[in-house]
């Protein structure tokens, strides 16, 4: 089983004979042929541990669902018994508080107060359930290895959604194309000497609004991040601009943290020793590939070679150049004279 992009899908439906008309049949013979043309495609694997994460993550939504519903009849009917007194961000204290002060005498009051009581009971079972829902998936994140929970804003259920949601994070090429799925990368929008941008609604939106729950509170909390919008909004930004960049640079961070855990399981580059071993032909500078890898961080997302791929003449590409890690494609190699002396010269210093 492989994982084929909706855009490849939709190029062959494009060009099919069907005007690009979209029904299940046609989506279906779409994905068949670029499932079978195209080699390039990522294999599917099942993880039964990415799987109960997911679970567990449906099933904390719906309990908040569920209590939100909940809140809301318990509200209208606390309304109802006590005009005036009602509460915005009504708790299971508060309710219990104010249904214990009213003492109504009429049918219609008792009924009333009976079904606040049950609906009270309903309450506070489900958030017994959501806080050991929180603390399984606590335990899930931790046992994963992740460090999402080091960034602000990002609690137990955040970083669990996340991880459930992103899967191998090798899929991605870099931090932009993270940011695009994400839905934080904005689109340009200029006009003329006019330069702005406007707010992209593309992308995974679950994902989305994970990144501004932590945006929200970042801001709400004395952090780096607050100090970045307050600087979005004194260059002239309005509060939705500065949330925009500030949720792009959680989602930046979110990427690095989530790359780091796969670059510490890739081979380490080359030594200076496996590249004298080399043809003149395959001498390239790895020197400045290491450097730039290390300074992006990203030498595993970026990669879509293992670096045993350096080493091996068969994957040398065409007109002397090398699978390289830093844009995902083949970078060019130094003439066979000039390349080869410089890079023993250095070794040699070294």
């Amino acid at each position: 089983m492989v994982d084929v992009p909706a855009k490849l899908a939709a190029r062959v439906r494009l060009f099919d004979s069907g005007h690009n008309r979209k029904t299940d049949a046609r989506d279906a013979h779409s994905i068949a042929v670029v499932g079978v043309r195209t080699t390039t495609l990522r294999v599917l694997k099942v993880d039964g541990e990415l799987e109960a994460l997911r679970m567990l993550c449906d099933r904390r939504e719906e309990l908040t669902r569920l209590r939100v519903q909940t809140v809301n009849r318990l509200q209208r009917l606390l309304a109802e018994l006590i005009p005036g007194q009602g509460k915005k961000d009504l708790t299971a204290l508060q309710a219990k508080a104010m249904l214990a002060s009213v003492r109504p005498r009429d049918i219609a009051g008792k009924t009333r107060r009976r079904i606040a009581a049950e609906e009270l009971a309903d309450l506070v079972a489900v958030e017994a359930k959501m806080k050991r829902a929180t603390a399984e998936l606590k335990a899930l994140v931790v046992a994963s290895g992740s460090t999402l929970m080091d960034i602000h804003g990002v609690g137990p259920v955040v970083a669990a959604r996340v991880l459930a949601d992103v899967g191998d994070v090798t899929r991605f090429a870099d931090r932009n194309r993270f940011a695009s799925w994400t839905g934080t990368a904005p689109l340009d929008a200029s006009s003329g000497e006019q330069n702005r941008h406007r707010l992209s609604r593309a992308g995974n939106r679950r994902m989305n609004h994970m990144l501004h729950i932590a945006a929200v509170t970042q801001i709400r909390l004395d952090t780096e991040g607050r100090a970045y919008y307050r600087r979005k909004i004194a260059a002239e930004k309005n509060p939705l601009e500065a949330m925009r960049c500030l949720k792009r640079r959680i989602s930046d961070a979110v990427y690095r943290q989530l790359v780091e855990p796969a670059c510490s399981t890739r081979r380490p580059p080359p030594t200076p020793n496996e590249v004298e071993q080399l043809a003149p032909r395959q001498v390239y500078r790895v020197e400045r590939l290491n450097r730039r890898a290390h300074e992006q961080g990203e030498w595993h997302a970026r990669s879509r070679f293992s670096h045993s791929d350096f080493l091996d003449p068969e994957r040398i590409g065409h007109r002397g150049s090398v699978p390289g890690p830093v844009r995902g494609g083949f970078l060019p190699l130094r003439p066979a004279s000039a390349g080869l002396g410089v890079g023993r010269r250095q070794l040699a210093r070294r």
